[in-house]
């Protein structure tokens, strides 16, 4: 069985994000799609709350896990016997950066390959921080996340605007 890990903070998870797990799930075996904690970010979603929209997102593909993991990406990818990491590539700029970590993973594990894919050309310009300053402003986001998403990020960012209001009061 061949497994993949796509790993990211989804925070929260966008369309670019359901369409590269699609075609990890087509590629692979088994695809688990991991929540990252990255200690050097502060995400306006817990993990568990990230898990729970990334599951309702993928709950039709049958071959796709959801999971929360800490740690180094390569420790957890040797504990799942994964083969693979996958990657999204949205534009050139991303591609210095997971240059160098997919080869700073391959001097960590050199049986697990990293893998990009490119998501739809419609989403090659969304990111999780774009969708979330849209929403913090009280953009429309349906375009960029799906419908269970947008119903929980427009909730926290009305929270997070009242909270400011009173603040600023």
């Amino acid at each position: 069985m061949r497994i993949a890990i796509y790993p990211g903070t989804f925070d929260p998870v966008t369309n670019g994000h359901v369409d590269v797990a699609k075609r990890a799930a087509e590629l692979f075996d088994k695809v688990i799609v991991c929540v990252a904690v990255n200690t050097l970010k502060e995400p306006l979603f817990t993990g568990a709350e990230r898990v729970k929209m990334i599951r309702e997102a993928v709950k039709d593909i049958k071959n796709i896990e959801v999971e929360e993991f800490q740690g180094l990406l390569v420790d957890y990818a040797m504990k799942k016997n994964a083969d693979a990491i996958v990657r999204g590539l949205r534009a050139v700029s991303d591609f210095e950066y997971e240059f160098q970590m997919a080869l700073t993973n391959r001097k960590l594990c050199s049986h697990v390959d990293t893998v990009f894919l490119m998501p739809h050309e419609k989403y090659t310009y969304l990111n999780s921080t774009i969708v979330r300053e849209i929403a913090r402003f009280g953009g429309d986001v349906r375009e960029f996340v799906p419908e269970h998403v947008r119903k929980e990020l427009m909730n926290k960012a009305r929270f997070a605007r009242t909270n400011r209001r009173r603040k600023q009061s």
